[in-house]
């Protein structure tokens, strides 16, 4: 059976191609969902609308720490264990995730709508921008059950060996968020409050599309019995999904200090509290442009990296991930070019107008400071999910935890004592620079292992 499976037989370039693209365009249509409320907002509304998207920014990214913890976590788990041989077992880690993932979806709605106010507060929210942001939560809290599964879902059908349906679960939902927008936010007036419906009419779909291919599955049958939750199952998934839950966890944390010292160190500059909030914001979701490629490279790489190390082809494995390196730095090296010659016209996008030189002058000042070692970041996030594709867990969490935690997160509290607002520019470069560089250690100690020579 292992030896017909294709993960097993086929070349490895044309298996990270078959399984990186369709995960890309997948990425890449997630990051849309943000991106596109920021322009109809941006151009509706204005720099307070597009504030406040930011400030519930780490709502989000709590869900994309449980679709990732499941999703990512389960698929490597059936993924390794279908390598091994072992189908029975496998198929309860689908079927546990995907249980778990709902559950964590309406736990978050409930806390959500109970602690709504304190908690953006809490974010890092301007007096000016919560009735904003108020507006736009009550309403996607709605949909957080729907975004966690459909999200991690889509790791699950790609491990059951369908890439391109996981690209159509993200499409469709995309697609459906952008004319809605446009009609809701544009057409209707709704503003924020179109912009949410919008959002969470699309996730639902897309949670429908999961659904429904959970009962058509290929390579194990899904009975009723695996989506009961059982502890020795999610043990083993958690411990899978635990490094990019963590890398989610701590970008969740560096979002609310950021927004938090850029409140207060922009209050103390020419900027003000809304501007820095604002642009740092669209540019972070801008970048996520790029991480949607490096992240896709490195989901491509799980099902081939997983498969194979579970039937010991430890060559395949090897080979896959340089393949997946070398991709990411293409990558990267072509974002660095563009975010240091076109800042001023990639920000221009989401302006309607009325955005002062200031506003300009920070966004193109962020973007080529912040972002300079950009040409290097793809090395944590492919290196992170590679641990965890080969069950080595523990590895993937240092990983992950390098640049958020370690480095920048103290970088933004020290530097603005000393620099003022540039403080928060300048960490993001020397963080990145020193977490590629505790990648690279850890990934040739691993390569130089007796099963990888």
């Amino acid at each position: 059976m292992q030896n017909q499976n294709p993960l097993a037989t086929v070349s490895e370039k044309k298996l990270l191609r078959q399984f990186a693209i369709p995960s890309i365009i997948a990425m890449l249509v997630s990051s849309l969902y943000n991106i596109v409320d920021q322009f109809f907002i941006g151009r509706s509304i204005g720099g307070l609308g597009n504030a406040a998207t930011n400030i519930v920014f780490p709502l989000s990214i709590s869900c994309v720490a449980c679709a990732l913890l499941f999703g990512i976590g389960g698929a490597s788990a059936f993924n390794l264990s279908m390598g091994e041989g072992n189908t029975k077992r496998a198929k309860y880690y689908i079927g546990n995730s995907a249980t778990m993932m709902f559950l964590c979806g309406l736990v978050l709605l409930i806390i959500s709508e109970l602690f709504m106010e304190p908690m953006l507060l809490f974010f890092g929210s301007p007096t000016s921008v919560l009735g904003y942001a108020t507006e736009y939560t009550r309403i996607t809290a709605i949909g957080f059950p729907f975004l966690i599964l459909a999200t991690g879902g889509g790791h699950l059908v790609r491990a059951d060996g369908s890439p391109k349906m996981t690209m159509i679960i993200n499409l469709t939902g995309a697609i459906i968020n952008t004319i809605l927008d446009a009609i809701f936010v544009f057409g209707f007036k709704w503003g924020m409050t179109g912009a949410a419906f919008a959002t969470i009419i699309g996730q639902i779909i897309s949670f429908l599309i999961v659904i429904v291919y959970f009962t058509h599955f290929k390579t194990v049958k899904l009975t009723k019995d695996v989506f009961i939750p059982h502890g020795k199952y999610l043990i083993k998934i958690i411990s899978l999904g635990a490094a990019p839950c963590f890398n989610q966890v701590a970008i969740m944390i560096v979002q609310i200090v950021m927004n938090k010292s850029l409140k207060y160190y922009g209050s103390h500059s020419v900027y003000g509290e809304e501007i820095p909030i604002t642009c740092v914001g669209l540019i972070t979701k801008v970048s996520q442009v790029f991480f949607s490629f490096i992240i896709g490279i490195s989901q491509g790489l799980q099902p081939i990296a997983s498969f194979n190390y579970g039937a010991k082809n430890y060559k395949r494995v090897k080979k896959a991930y340089l393949l997946a390196i070398r991709s990411g730095a293409v990558i990267s090296i072509v974002s660095f070019i563009m975010f240091q010659v076109f800042p001023r016209q990639i920000i221009g996008l989401f302006d309607n107008g009325t955005a002062s030189e200031l506003y300009f002058r920070f966004s193109e000042n962020y973007f080529r400071i912040f972002l300079f070692f950009i040409c290097i970041c793809f090395m944590q996030p492919i290196s992170s999910n590679f641990f965890t594709a080969i069950g080595k867990p523990i590895k993937g969490i240092v990983l992950s935890l390098t640049r958020q935690i370690l480095f920048l997160l103290p970088l933004i509290l020290i530097l603005p004592i000393f620099m003022g607002i540039d403080g928060i520019m300048y960490a993001g470069p020397i963080a990145d620079f020193t977490a590629a560089l505790a990648c690279t250690i850890m990934i040739i100690y691993e390569l130089k292992r007796p099963e990888f020579s």
